[in-house]
């Protein structure tokens, strides 16, 4: 059983990305399980067309305990008998969400949901600066993460932090990072772009997934792109995606890099601005850069 991880930049859309690329998975005859470790309990919604299924943290609320739950209750199946289950999390403002993650996976593993898998994954939320959104990665859950990425500079700043956590966990736990999963937005020279990302992080941009409307019309109909249209391009690039992940074997351990040669690589790339460019404009109104200007032309 292979257990793998989706990580990124919170709204990079992560859970649409795995859930599409694990439909993949499933039509290639994958047994899969997904434990969304969202507090939204949005990774499994395309695979049930539902909203948001009731959590475990949310029942053992209710309950009382969560010893007073039953595996059925929370374990639901999906779309090719994809196994759902959300780990949920406490009221915003209130609680650490990384321990309803922390309680679900122990639960599960207690009542056997494990068992006659090839895939368990986990859909994690944002970045990895909490220790309980780690715990996948932490505990050596996750095997293989993948990072969910564009050309953005956030969210390549997010990726970097995430390969930081990896490395981190890497020689106690074992974990290693599986490559960076490109989800387009359309940014000026993105494949390059992310191809020397994942070259200085020492991994493989596995794949690039372009940005189509298909994908919104899916959601709306709270379905994965593989389901709703088969046959459309963009289905075939998850799975594309999907036979990607499961032949892959550059499993590494990242090599993060500074915030100083991110910068580097972004003003490479003409995301950023040179600083040093723009140096003498720091602390500076735009009344005083205007009379400037008008002084330089007047000369």
């Amino acid at each position: 059983m292979r257990q793998i991880a989706f990580y990124g930049k919170g709204g990079i859309g992560k859970s649409t990305t795995s859930q599409n690329t694990l439909a993949g998975l499933a039509d290639l005859g994958q047994r899969i399980m997904i434990v969304g470790c969202d507090p939204k309990a949005d990774s499994t919604r395309l695979m049930l067309h539902s909203k948001a299924q009731t959590t475990i943290l949310h029942l053992a609320a209710e309950r009382g305990a969560v010893e007073d739950i039953e595996l059925e209750e929370v374990l639901l199946t999906g779309y090719k008998d994809i196994k759902c289950v959300e780990s949920g999390g406490p009221e915003p403002g209130v609680g650490c969400a990384g321990r309803g993650i922390i309680t679900a996976i122990n639960f599960l593993e207690e009542n056997g949901a494990y068992e006659d898998l090839d895939f368990v994954s986990y859909d994690v939320l944002g970045d990895v600066v909490c220790g309980g959104f780690a715990m996948p990665i932490r505990e050596g859950k996750a095997q293989e993460i993948y990072i969910v990425v564009s050309g953005e500079m956030m969210a390549m700043y997010a990726a970097n932090n995430i390969a930081r956590g990896i490395l981190k966990y890497a020689h106690s736990g074992g974990v290693r990072l599986g490559g960076l999963i490109c989800n387009s937005r359309n940014c000026d020279r993105e494949i390059e772009l992310i191809e020397a990302l994942a070259a200085k992080l020492n991994t493989q941009m596995i794949h690039f997934v372009p940005r189509d409307n298909v994908v919104q019309h899916a959601e709306l109909r709270r379905m994965t792109v593989i389901e709703y249209a088969p046959e459309c391009n963009q289905a075939a690039e998850y799975r594309t995606l999907a036979q990607k992940i499961l032949d892959n074997q550059k499993l590494t351990i990242p090599t993060p890099i500074s915030m100083d040669e991110l910068e580097e690589l972004l003003i490479e790339f003409g995301i950023l601005d040179d600083g040093k460019a723009v140096e003498h404009l720091v602390g500076k109104t735009a009344a005083e850069i205007a009379a400037e200007e008008a002084l330089a032309v007047a000369k």
